[in-house]
């Protein structure tokens, strides 16, 4: 599993937020290692319980699968929520009908509330992304990796009004055994991705579509980004590569729980 391939970040400030988030994400693209590794956990996905509940576990293992089948195509948006990006974002998927899942960074959220609803309102999923987009995460305390697990998934629930995270992505693939646990009791799936698009190093919207096209064979589960400076790039991509992967019976759905 490679990842953590291109060094790269940028500093989000955060209105109404003391923390300023970093973040450092990665090139990486094929997560297939990790996809199946057996902890023993439970095969069996687990929805989160009805907003404001008690979330039920789910399976540790490393999401990648998409719910629409062999031709299926899991679209997840990261980063964000940011309030030039997200909204362009949403509106291309609007206007071809495609849902999505938004892992988002904690303090973003807790400052773009109306951002994190309309997501949900648009029939979108919510993912945890951590607070501070540590791509070390790894390789700090079990404490500290809980800290940026579970702070962020109250931000994000209290955020959206009561709708919590389905999925935890760990920033730059930065996951643990105990990080895939703790996350899998709290109800959010790990989740992977299989293509990475690049629109974080805004190579230029034709780079993008041909990277996602290119690689698309590796698996479902594409990585874009709604956050961290111009994402232009990424919209238009968007705007390009949706309707094209349609007529190609390309089908979208969510990554399987």
């Amino acid at each position: 599993m490679a990842r953590r391939g291109n060094g790269r970040g940028w500093n989000s400030k955060v209105v109404g937020a003391a923390l300023g988030v970093t973040l450092l994400a990665t090139g990486a693209s094929v997560w297939t290692a990790q996809a199946g590794v057996a902890d023993g956990s439970s095969p069996e996905a687990a929805a989160p319980a009805a907003p404001g509940g008690a979330a039920r576990a789910t399976a540790r293992t490393i999401a990648h699968a998409s719910d629409a089948g062999a031709r299926g195509v899991n679209i997840t948006i990261d980063d964000g929520p940011d309030p030039q990006w997200t909204p362009q974002v949403l509106a291309v998927l609007q206007e071809f009908g495609v849902k999505a899942t938004f892992c988002m960074v904690g303090p973003q959220a807790e400052a773009h509330p109306d951002l994190v609803k309309k997501v949900v309102a648009a029939g979108h999923r919510l993912c945890d992304h951590s607070v501070a987009h540590d791509t070390t995460m790894d390789k700090k305390s079990e404490a500290y990796q809980a800290r940026q697990i579970l702070d962020a998934e109250r931000m994000i629930t209290e955020a959206s009004g009561g709708v919590r995270p389905m999925y935890y992505r760990a920033p730059g693939g930065a996951f643990t055994p105990y990080s895939r646990k703790l996350a899998a009791s709290h109800g959010m799936r790990p989740l992977g991705w299989n293509v990475d698009s690049k629109d974080f190093e805004r190579p230029g919207t034709d780079s993008v579509v041909a990277t996602v096209e290119q690689e698309l064979p590796n698996g479902p589960t594409v990585l874009f980004h709604d956050a961290g400076g111009d994402r232009a790039q990424t919209v238009e991509a968007l705007r390009r590569l949706l309707p094209r992967l349609k007529e190609q019976g390309y089908a979208f759905g969510f990554p399987v729980r």
